[in-house]
């Protein structure tokens, strides 16, 4: 304990990193406080029916964490920033097919930052499909009429549409100047603001159903707790864990020299778990399509889009493990160059021991990744279903999301990417980081 408050005192005293952290924190806020404002229009008092709606055994409850109850408020910032994310996506699969992309995504910073701006006119073009489709799917969702205080003519069409696209480009603006003047990824820490603003109402639901209603008691709370962190535990290592592939080099330059360096070595980390979360959202995106067969007149095919409804009933888990370890390898394979890492060592004078340079080492790092990456992606696909396990168990099902799945490995993937930024903060200016990794070299700076 007493470590961690010299910690948190080293990174006070460093001005930088407390200013960055303060700007952080602040522009966090202001993006919760904007998410709690309702379009104009709307009488938030008669949003009960939509709370209920997005509840939170199916897809829409799963939305509604991710822009942290936004989203069944009817607030300006409902659709979060997961318009941006698509249009992300959209980008970086457009990347492989597309030659002006290539060449940009080859031109350094300046092609990024054109990369960047292509990537933002998309969101307001999908800002405007999507914007006007809540809009007109928030009767069905529950509202009443008497919910539009003046009506729902075309002003209000285009207000509410107005307001949906700003609120979320404002979001996407919040989250790039994190990410330029604050500490850590940004768009990711607004999403994760998100789900965390959900987490305390969700567990006393669950502690005040296992205390007051006589369900297991204090006892079910700690045990529930204590498979909550091994859950963690399990993430941390699933993000963290690496296959550390030897390179040596023959040769290296110190300082304008060239020196023989025979037998140094480094290491190239493939991740166990290269894809990140990317194969949940796509698998979930997936999920959507089986439930438009709930509309259908054909009986069985009826039954069977009703069956995708329950995001933790068998059908729909069966289904969701199986797409995420499709779109494991899928984007894996996108993301992962094997052979520009190979040509890349072959330029700089790397080799693997016992590999020939050039397309052996290409199709080695390659069967080394696919190897790896099946025992990856079962462990991811075990996560994300996990939190259907935990409902059969008797956890109430808006803290059992919080077991694994999207929530989870967001909250532990950003929370160690900031803290890895601060700690290189603390570690430049000479003082113990946030990790045990690196050296102690505590000095006065």
């Amino acid at each position: 304990m007493k470590k961690f408050i010299s910690t948190i005192q080293d990174i006070w005293r460093i001005e930088e990193l407390r200013n960055k952290i303060i700007l952080t924190l602040g522009l966090m806020v202001v993006y919760r406080l904007a998410a709690q404002v309702t379009l104009p229009g709307i009488d938030g008092t008669q949003l009960t029916n939509l709370a209920n709606k997005t509840s939170d055994n199916n897809l829409l409850g799963l939305l509604n964490a991710f822009t942290g109850g936004a989203f069944a408020q009817a607030s300006v910032m409902a659709l979060g920033i997961m318009p941006y994310i698509s249009a992300s996506i959209v980008v970086q699969l457009m990347g492989i097919a597309v030659p002006y992309l290539q060449k940009l995504q080859k031109e350094g910073e300046s092609g990024r930052k054109k990369i960047n701006q292509i990537t933002r006119w998309l969101t307001i073009g999908i800002l405007l499909l999507q914007a006007p489709a809540y809009i007109a799917s928030l009767p069905s969702l529950g509202i009443p009429e008497t919910a539009f205080l003046l009506g729902r003519g075309p002003l209000f069409w285009f207000s509410s549409i107005l307001l949906l696209t700003t609120g979320t480009v404002f979001a996407m603006w919040l989250g790039e100047r994190i990410t330029d003047k604050g500490i850590g990824n940004g768009i990711s820490l607004l999403i994760m603001i998100g789900i965390i603003a959900r987490l305390p109402s969700t567990f006393m639901q669950e502690f005040t159903s296992r205390v007051t209603q006589s369900n297991g008691g204090l006892l079910m709370v700690l045990i529930e707790v204590i498979l909550w962190l091994v859950a963690i535990l399990a993430c941390v290592f699933l993000v963290t864990a690496v296959r550390r592939i030897a390179v040596q080099y023959a040769r290296r330059t110190v300082a304008g020299n060239v020196e023989d360096a025979a037998g140094a070595r480094q290491y190239i980390p493939l991740k166990l778990n290269s894809s990140g979360v990317m194969p949940i959202i796509f698998a979930q995106a997936l999920m959507f399509v089986p439930q438009l067969l709930s509309s259908a007149e054909n009986n069985t095919l009826k039954s069977m889009g009703i069956a995708f409804q329950d995001m933790f009933g068998f059908w729909y888990n069966v289904v969701f493990a199986i797409l995420i370890i499709i779109f494991s390898y899928f984007y894996t394979a996108i993301t992962i160059p094997t052979n520009k890492m190979a040509d890349d060592l072959k330029r700089s004078g790397g080799f693997l021991p016992g590999i020939r340079p050039g397309k052996e080492t290409a199709d080695y790092l390659d069967t080394i990744l696919s190897r790896i990456t099946f025992p990856g992606s079962i462990f991811l696909a075990l996560l994300a279903i996990l939190p259907a396990f935990i409902v059969k168990a008797g956890v109430q099902p808006g803290w059992a999301i919080f077991y694994g799945g999207t929530s989870l490995l967001i909250m532990v993937g950003v929370a160690i990417d900031t803290i890895q930024q601060i700690n290189s903060h603390l570690l430049n200016r000479h003082y113990d980081g946030l990790m045990k990794t690196g050296t102690n070299r505590k000095s006065v700076v």
